[in-house]
């Protein structure tokens, strides 16, 4: 049984100054020899006295970290970030994959990428984000990141699996929910949106209101994938920032319904654009000779938003408008229509019925106000109440 050890403090000088090591023992993974090792602890002017040093050795728990069968001595989140991009990173979407690498590399590595993980302070990442002139859900997003970090490192016992070692445990945004409330259209607004567009944007615009595919799976289309006789879309594929990914869950993967007037907006476009065979994108970019599809989102920024403002939409400077939009207005629809939330749910291809009501689907104001009439006639007149 390996006998667990304290290691001891030594004094060297150091570039930056005079430096107290921990200095401990590990084994050489190449011939398993049991050989020395160090580990800078802090600086002799900031770090006093010995006793002074030890407490430094114990807040960042190196103790823990000395006696870890993969020990690598002070393991900064920079590391743990380099890591996780080699081992976990890889096995995921193309998107979060994006997503994450812009995280690490924009926000956590320039701030706390040369900090030892765990000497890291909550209080300290809290004031971080909180001052970070981002939005409510972006914060939310690098919190997120910051806790899968540690996370993956606990797992591959790159640091302590207590819960000292992990300061994301006690990390809270004071909210998390956007500055602004989705802006849903009605589908007078959303046929009134495309009357002037060109005829790829129109038909663009009308699938993702109709259907609700992601504006990805949009322009991850095929027209080998529009299936008129059986009545469906498959999704089979995403495309996005210029590379082809595949459905972003198993619920989504599944085909979506075509409706005959839907399918006869489509075979208008198939019969005007000059890419349609079978293995043509639906909405190919002519620029690019067909060989990739659209850029989703300078159509957004060139036809959605402006003729949403000029329908008197309101949507503020900095709130965010576009196909996805589309999506949140068609589960609003649906849900204030009375339609069966499973229904709902299998249109939007959720994984779960609680995403389809709570994020998507959004009381509008006649709805309110009926919910609100029937309470009120309730209270009036008790004896009609069952």
């Amino acid at each position: 049984m390996t006998r667990f050890q304290r290691g001891c403090l030594r004094v060297e000088p150091r570039k930056a100054g005079d430096t107290w090591v921990l200095r401990f023992y590990i084994t050489r993974e190449s011939d398993g020899r049991r050989v020395e090792h160090k580990v800078p602890v802090g600086l002799v002017r900031d770090l006093k006295s010995e006793s002074a040093a030890w407490a430094e050795v114990d807040r960042l728990h190196l103790h823990q970290q000395i006696n870890q069968p993969t020990c690598r001595g002070r393991v900064t989140l920079g590391d743990i970030a380099a890591h996780y991009e080699q081992n976990e990173l890889l096995k995921r979407a193309h998107t979060t994959q994006y997503l994450h690498k812009h995280i690490i590399r924009d926000y956590l590595n320039p701030r706390w990428g040369r900090n030892v993980a765990v000497g890291i302070e909550s209080l300290e990442v809290e004031k971080w984000l909180a001052a970070l002139d981002l939005a409510n859900p972006t914060r939310a997003k690098i919190r997120a990141v910051m806790t899968r970090l540690y996370s993956h490192a606990q797992k591959h016992k790159l640091i302590p699996r207590d819960q000292a070692s992990n300061p994301m445990n006690w990390v809270s945004l004071e909210s998390e929910a956007s500055n602004h409330d989705p802006v849903i259209l009605t589908p007078q607004e959303a046929w009134a949106l495309v009357s002037e567009f060109p005829l790829l944007e129109r038909t663009l615009t009308i699938l993702t209101a109709a259907t609700g595919l992601r504006i990805s799976e949009c322009l991850g289309l095929q027209w080998q994938d529009i299936d008129y006789n059986g009545h469906r879309i498959l999704v089979r594929r995403r495309w996005i920032d210029g590379d082809i990914d595949g459905p972003k869950t198993r619920a989504s993967g599944r085909p979506v319904p075509l409706s005959e007037a839907l399918a006869e907006v489509l075979q208008t476009w198939q019969c005007a654009t000059l890419y349609s065979r079978p293995e043509d994108w639906v909405f190919a970019s002519t620029r690019m000779r067909g060989q990739q599809p659209r850029r989703g989102s300078m159509m957004a920024q060139d036809y959605l938003r402006p003729a949403a403002i000029r329908l008197g939409v309101k949507i503020a400077t900095d709130q965010r408008f576009g196909f996805h939009n589309l999506r949140h207005s068609l589960a609003t629809f649906l849900v204030n229509r009375k339609t069966d939330v499973k229904t709902v749910q299998s249109l939007l291809r959720h994984s779960n019925v609680s995403t389809t009501l709570d994020v998507y689907a959004h009381a509008i104001d006649d709805s309110k106000l009926a919910a609100q009439r029937t309470m009120m006639e309730a209270m009036r007149n008790p004896g009609m109440v069952n």
